[in-house]
């Protein structure tokens, strides 16, 4: 790999600042002596720097006729994260033209640059800063939603992109966003539980290939694992829990696995089978991992006004509605699904929320105090 800095050129350094003083009356002597006198590791960093940034510039300069301007150079390097002055760049677009068959028209200015037209042309492999970023975030957040053997295969560019955002002050700006962005969980955070490589390796593979899965499986409420075929459909993460969902042998009706009840499985030399229309985000989006799914309700509730606020920013459904009711409280009436995790998000509420309607899940919550209220409070004997 030829490295694009000074310390790469054939010249030596006092050659290099006499060519800069003829190209720029202006340019400072001390910046490049300096240089001789920086620690081991700022010398590094600084190399490092230059060689991404004069990659870079090589591959947005174009073959003649066409040429660019050191001005919009600089916006474009600085659109892809790296933090330079036009004036480096005229620099580099010096230093490089002693290396590489680069021309620039002198006969108007801005000056513009080019490759000479018979240059040879070739690619130059290289990865901007906002590259890496962009990379080390799908990195952080969906790691475990990609398959396993394409994970492997993308080692080497999660690397690259680490060295990319570590190469020194040039990207500091665009590398301190990893420390900038978070995802906060909105309930309790919880571990997550272990998933054996072996069983993430295969059930990835079936799901890239279109296979069946052979499964051995132990359900929450058994305790012996039963061995299923499986045509698996997708992965689906919520929360800490990742789920396989599939169907089994030729039915239709679609169930969710928990990724960590899997005790083995084995990729089939089967074609798996999709039911007909099945679309995984439509899955999803009818409330499937709402788990017990019974259809679209009328849901009234009575909030105080201090918990109801926040449903005006961010509201249940597209036709909820918000009103005042007795003092204190807010009525709030939104079509949604009656599933399991409604009454999990309306129990979090506490003494917050009171149910209107519909009038049996109203009951459900009635039971669900006096169940507390003997917890609570027991009658002794």
């Amino acid at each position: 790999m030829v490295a694009f800095s000074i310390a790469a050129s054939s010249h030596s350094i006092a050659s290099y600042c006499v060519a800069l003083k003829t190209y720029s009356p202006d340019f400072d002597y001390t910046d490049a002596i300096n240089m001789t006198a920086k620690p081991a590791n700022e010398i590094m960093q600084s190399q490092n720097d230059t060689q991404l940034r004069q990659w870079a510039m090589l591959k947005r300069i174009p073959q003649h006729p066409r040429q660019i301007t050191a001005r919009e150079l600089t916006e474009n390097l600085e659109s892809e994260g790296f933090e330079v002055s036009k004036r480096t760049v005229e620099r580099d677009l010096l230093s490089l033209s002693e290396i590489f068959p680069l021309m620039s028209n002198e006969r108007s200015r801005p000056y513009g640059w080019s490759w000479n037209k018979d240059a040879e042309s070739f690619s130059l492999p290289s990865m901007s800063p906002l590259q890496a970023l962009t990379l080390e975030l799908a990195h952080d957040h969906l790691a475990t939603l990609l398959p396993a053997s394409l994970l492997s295969t993308l080692a080497p560019y999660f690397k690259c992109a680490d060295g990319v955002l570590a190469s020194g002050n040039g990207v500091q700006k665009i590398a301190s966003w990893r420390k900038k962005v978070a995802i906060v969980p909105s309930s309790q955070p919880l571990i997550s539980p272990d998933y054996p490589e072996d069983i993430i390796e295969m059930v990835h593979s079936a799901l890239l290939t279109d296979q069946q899965l052979e499964i051995s499986y132990i359900a929450r409420d058994q305790g012996e694992a039963k061995t299923y075929p499986a045509h698996p459909l997708g992965l689906v993460q919520r929360g800490a829990v990742t789920y396989l969902v599939a169907t089994l042998y030729d039915y239709t009706d679609v169930r969710m696995f928990a990724l960590h009840r899997i005790k083995s499985a084995q990729v089939l030399e089967l074609p798996s089978k999709t039911p007909g229309n099945f679309e995984l985000a439509e899955y999803i989006r009818q409330g499937a991992f709402g788990f017990e799914e019974n259809g679209a309700i009328k849901l009234v509730l009575r909030f105080t006004t201090a918990a109801a606020e926040h449903l005006r920013e961010t509201p249940l459904s597209l036709d909820q509605t918000i009103s005042t009711d007795i003092p204190g409280w807010m009525r709030l009436q939104a079509t949604v699904n009656d599933t399991a995790q409604l009454r999990w998000w309306l129990m979090a509420f506490g003494d917050q929320v009171e149910v209107l309607e519909p009038a049996n899940l109203r009951e459900e919550f009635v039971s669900v105090s006096k169940s507390l209220q003997g917890i609570y409070h027991p009658v002794s004997d």
